[in-house]
């Protein structure tokens, strides 16, 4: 969360600064980029998300809500031309970047990918809702998987949803122990097992006391949900390491767990805040944590060298 209206790019090896997308009014809840890095999203408290160009820092699209945005999320795909959002207003939206202007707000389109009905002036951006009224709760993730006609959600009702595109309904649900702080798919670095199957990674769910593990690529098959001694924040499953990472609303340490027998093997310490936010970087060999403290730090999880450690 960029608390100061202004999220900034940086280098996952260094950390050093890129440049900062300047245009928000309001908190930004999330950030996500494009998987060619061309674009990046922003969803903020201003009620609006933004697409912006990594490479000039442009504004592409502002595309307004009627409350806070607090996730986004574009398809696994280059460049892509779609955008899902969702947040306070419990609705959540598919936007075609293909047909807006540079600032407008949510229209019903005639087309977004062949998926929709409706007309839209130039002037707007042609988007549509799936499942009107399901969301019982803010939704605080949407997560895009291989598939594209696939989405997951995570909300305050305590429901992860995995939605089909195509007929816009829930095709899988599962009721979480409590409010969830992080859902976010992991890459598939092996083919085991726990990798999801088809190469569909795995999605690793934190809520209340539990850090669960979501097959990637069959909808609502839980692989394994694992009790925590403290409430969970965060967690990032690295499945060739079979470990998973957790970060805490109770403390500032981040933990790293055994995935098969739920050992504590390590814990990191360095943060002043309460950890929000855990990824690994596309090759695994670095684990990125957010804090509280205003703080991103880059922890090393291999053996081998890698970038500035030796």
């Amino acid at each position: 969360m960029a608390s100061d209206n202004n999220p900034m790019l940086r280098d996952g090896i260094t950390g050093d600064w890129i440049g900062t997308f300047v245009g928000h009014k309001g908190a930004v809840w999330q950030a996500r980029l494009s998987d060619d890095v061309s674009l990046a999203a922003t969803g903020s408290a201003d009620f609006s998300a933004k697409v912006w160009n990594t490479y000039t820092g442009e504004t592409l699209h502002t595309l307004q809500h009627s409350h806070i945005v607090r996730a986004v999320a574009f398809p696994s795909q280059p460049r892509p031309q779609i955008l899902a959002t969702g947040g306070h207003e419990k609705k959540l939206r598919i936007f075609d970047l293909s047909r807006s202007s540079s600032s407008s707000s949510p229209t019903t389109p005639d087309s977004v990918n062949g998926l929709t009905n409706g007309t839209s002036s130039p002037a707007e951006t042609p988007c549509y809702e799936v499942g009107p009224g399901v969301h019982g709760g803010t939704i605080k993730s949407i997560v895009w998987g291989s598939d594209l006609n696939i989405l997951t959600t995570a909300a305050d009702d305590k429901k992860i949803r995995w939605w089909d595109l195509r007929s816009r309904t829930p095709i899988g649900e599962y009721e979480v122990d409590g409010i969830v702080g992080s859902c976010e798919l992991n890459a598939p670095p092996s083919s085991d097992g726990y990798s999801g199957g088809a190469g569909g990674g795995v999605l690793s769910v934190a809520a209340g006391k539990t850090a669960y593990f979501f097959d990637g690529h069959e909808p609502g098959r839980l692989i394994k949900s694992i009790k925590m001694p403290s409430a969970v924040a965060s967690v990032a499953l690295h499945a060739e390491q079979r470990k998973f990472v957790t970060g805490s609303s109770d403390d500032t340490w981040v933990r790293v767990w055994d995935f098969d027998d739920e050992r504590e093997l390590h814990v990191y310490k360095g943060h002043h805040g309460p950890i929000w936010s855990v990824a690994f970087s596309p090759d695994g060999k670095l684990c990125a944590t957010g804090s509280e403290d205003g703080t991103i730090k880059l922890w090393k999880f291999t053996n081998s060298p890698y970038g500035l450690w030796r």
